[in-house]
Order: structure tokens, then C-alpha cells, then sequence
């Protein structure tokens, strides 16, 4: 039996001017143990809005998505979830971000030790455990931010663009990082992309959606040794068939984007981030201004 079982999801979002947007409707898939499920398509067809409702953030307005033979309805420890911008804790230390959702649960402190030093050894920042995330660079809070979601043990990691807020330099060495990072951890992901390269150097399928009430217009199975070679011809021909199944869903975008982040359904579905963003910007004003201890 699939590990994470997407069923008849629909999700439409009321809008105060216009008739309401289907985002997804309809929507089923079933993601196996261990697998990397990338989900490629044009903004506005539903990739985050389909994640978050596997974290369990927001409700669908009909179907269910089952996780390990449980039905999500609110978020979980059994869901790691990792942010574009990381969503890192500014005043807390490399070490305490890791061990954040542990001490939550209580879990002693011998074992908290033991998985911190786990966590360190995949993601190779020993060393930097008591550094703040303003003293390292962007590939490396990338590696905090997932190694944090991975402490508890998640049946399933939930990625929002993980490199999104990276350079393009930067972002193939950190794609190799988070291969390595995914395949240590032998964990299962549901990714969302706009990066057709990206989806298939990290995943094992590709499930591209259209703009068009998130229909899934094709699920494709990534046939290829790994570590991934980028410049081989299986390789190039899997970016430039998905690049023609990402032109057509751009061509297909018949419906308006998903609503903006400042519409009333957002600013309720997404609080946490923006609590999140509030609290770091005065955490950074006030190490501006002087007013934060050394």
C-alpha cells in the first residue's frame, strides 16, 4: 500500500470581485515509501496549495489525503515541511533549530544528543552547531532547515521550493547537497519546483500539473541511475520532454492565478509564515539598532 495517498482532492478559493477559482479539483495520486515526488507546473496551478494541504495547514473542500493509513486534518509531527525561506528561528543557535521539534515532544536529553549528532553527520555541519542562522550562508541554513524537519523522524518530507531563494550559481552544488542530504536520511519527499532540471536531477517521478484546476497532465517516472548526469542523453531528453508538458500547461492556463498573499483566505491559511516573517524582521531591526546582547 502507498505511504501517502492523495484521494478526489478539490480546492476552490472564494473571491470577493470574480467567481470563486477552482485551484485543484478532483485530484488523485499515490506517492510510495522512499520515493521523490517532484510536482512541476506553471505558477497559479495549485503546487503549493496542494502541499499545504499535506501538511495539513489548510483543509481541502472535498476528498482526503491519507498518510500511513491516517487521514491528515491538521499538521503533525509525521510531516516534516520545509519553507522557501527556510523559516529558520533567528535567535536560536544551529543546535537548538535541529533540536526545537524534539524538546516540543520532551523527548530526554540523551536522545536528543544522539539524533543531533545524526542530523550533523548527513548534513555535514559539524562545527556549526552553536552558530545563529545570520552567520551562514545560504546553503547552509538550506541543511539546517531540512535536518530540522527530519529530527522527529517525519513519515514524509513536505519541500516548498527549497532552493528557491538561491543564486543560480549556487543552485545545481546545493541540488547534489540535497540528493545526498534525502538519500542518507532514506526518507520519502513531495517537492514543489518551477526548475524542469531540478525535478529531474533530485526525483523519481514528476508529476506535472496544469493551470487548469491542477489537472495532472502527465506522471512520469524518472528512469535513471544515480548520482544523475546531467550532461547524459537520458538526461537531456527527460528536461526536454517535460519542458514541451510544462509548455503546454502554460498553455493551458485558462483560469486565473491562485488568489494573492494578501487576499483574505491567505492571510488565514499561511498565519505561521507570517508570524514567522514578522518576528524575524524585528529580531533583524533590532540587531540593526544595537538592542540584541552579544
Amino acid at each position: 500500500m502507498a505511504l501517502l495517498e492523495v484521494k478526489g482532492i478539490t480546492k476552490v478559493f472564494a473571491q470577493k470581485k470574480n467567481s470563486a477559482h477552482i485551484v485543484l479539483e478532483n485530484m488523485s495520486f499515490s506517492v510510495e515509501r522512499g520515493q521523490y515526488v517532484s510536482l512541476l507546473g506553471p505558477s497559479g496551478c495549485g503546487k503549493t496549495t496542494l502541499l499545504t494541504l499535506m501538511g495539513g495547514f489548510i483543509a481541502p473542500d472535498a476528498g482526503e489525503i491519507i498518510l500511513a493509513d491516517q487521514k491528515v486534518e491538521d499538521p503533525g509531527p509525521d510531516r516534516g515541511f520545509v519553507f522557501q525561506n527556510y523559516a529558520l528561528f533567528p535567535w536560536m543557535t544551529v543546535k537548538d533549530n535541529i533540536l526545537y521539534a524534539l524538546r516540543v515532544k520532551k523527548v530526554s536529553s540523551a536522545e536528543q544528543n544522539e539524533r543531533l549528532q545524526e542530523l550533523l553527520d548527513i548534513s555535514q555541519l559539524h562545527g556549526s552547531e552553536n552558530k545563529y542562522p545570520v552567520q551562514l550562508s545560504g546553503g547552509m541554513q538550506q541543511r539546517v532547515a531540512m535536518v530540522r524537519a527530519l529530527a522527529s523522524r517525519p513519515e514524509i518530507l513536505l519541500l516548498d521550493e527549497p532552493l528557491g531563494a538561491v543564486d543560480f550559481q549556487m543552485r545545481e552544488l546545493l541540488q547534489e547537497e540535497l540528493a545526498a542530504l534525502v538519500e542518507g536520511a532514506k526518507t520519502t519527499v513531495v517537492m514543489v519546483t518551477h526548475d524542469v532540471g531540478e525535478s529531474v536531477y533530485l526525483s523519481d517521478r514528476v508529476i506535472v500539473m496544469s493551470a487548469h484546476k491542477g489537472r495532472i497532465i502527465q506522471d512520469v517516472h524518472i528512469d535513471l541511475d544515480r548520482p544523475r548526469n546531467r550532461q547524459s542523453a537520458g538526461f537531456k531528453a527527460y528536461v526536454s520532454d517535460l519542458t514541451e508538458l510544462v509548455r503546454q500547461a502554460f498553455r493551458e492556463k485558462t483560469v486565473a492565478a491562485e488568489p494573492p498573499p494578501d487576499s483574505n483566505e491567505n492571510k488565514n491559511q499561511f498565519s505561521f509564515v507570517d508570524a514567522y516573517n514578522r518576528m524575524f524582521s524585528q529580531y533583524t531591526n533590532n540587531v540593526t539598532n544595537g538592542r540584541i546582547a552579544k
